[in-house]
């Protein structure tokens, strides 16, 4: 079944090279769908301009609502227990916030591994179909699609770029047939 949308893969063999194409996808008509790299990269990164993680709200969550649980844990056992030591009040403040302080440390780390999970979309039982081996060692992949009838200009684009281009057809094994939209032979 045709698709009205093509995607292609351009393999990088620096960052710059592949940050220096994302920059140029911005003013383009191509949409970029994802970034492989081997590394951390704050130049690739810059180039995306992903918005900021909400990770930290995630952590943020946790850490508030473990406080009160820890706290609302010892009010509620002191209480249940209704055992008065020294004289003192059964619900007493200073020693159920060192309570209140270990469970925000417990909850904020559940809610940042929480976060970290869902904004990452784990787990991914499907992998990337345009996945290379090469983008854990020394490659940057730059995945970026377009109408079917502009594959051409994608094609190119990443040319210009110094790309080693990587097609669907590359990607289902399809023989005998030039990459759609890249020059014939």
């Amino acid at each position: 079944m045709p698709t009205d949308r093509a995607s292609i893969m351009g393999i990088f063999d620096t960052e710059i090279q592949a940050a220096s194409a994302i920059r140029g996808l911005r003013n383009t008509a191509y949409t970029l769908e994802r970034v492989h790299s081997p590394i951390p990269s704050h130049e690739i990164a810059g180039a995306i301009e992903a918005p900021k993680s909400k990770v930290g709200w995630f952590t943020l969550a946790g850490g508030i609502t473990g406080f009160f649980t820890g706290f609302l844990l010892a009010a509620f056992t002191s209480a249940r227990w209704d055992m008065i030591v020294g004289g003192k009040p059964i619900v007493a403040l200073v020693p159920f916030f060192i309570v209140g302080f270990e469970f925000t440390i417990l909850f904020a780390v559940f809610g940042n591994v929480l976060g970290l999970i869902s904004q990452a979309r784990l787990p991914r039982f499907k992998q990337d179909e345009f996945y290379d081996p090469r983008f854990t060692g020394h490659k940057f992949g730059v995945l970026a699609s377009c109408d079917a009838s502009e594959c051409k200009g994608l094609y190119r684009f990443f040319e210009a770029k110094g790309a080693d281009i990587k097609t669907a057809e590359d990607v289902q094994g399809v023989p005998d047939q030039p990459p759609q939209g890249g020059p014939t032979p």
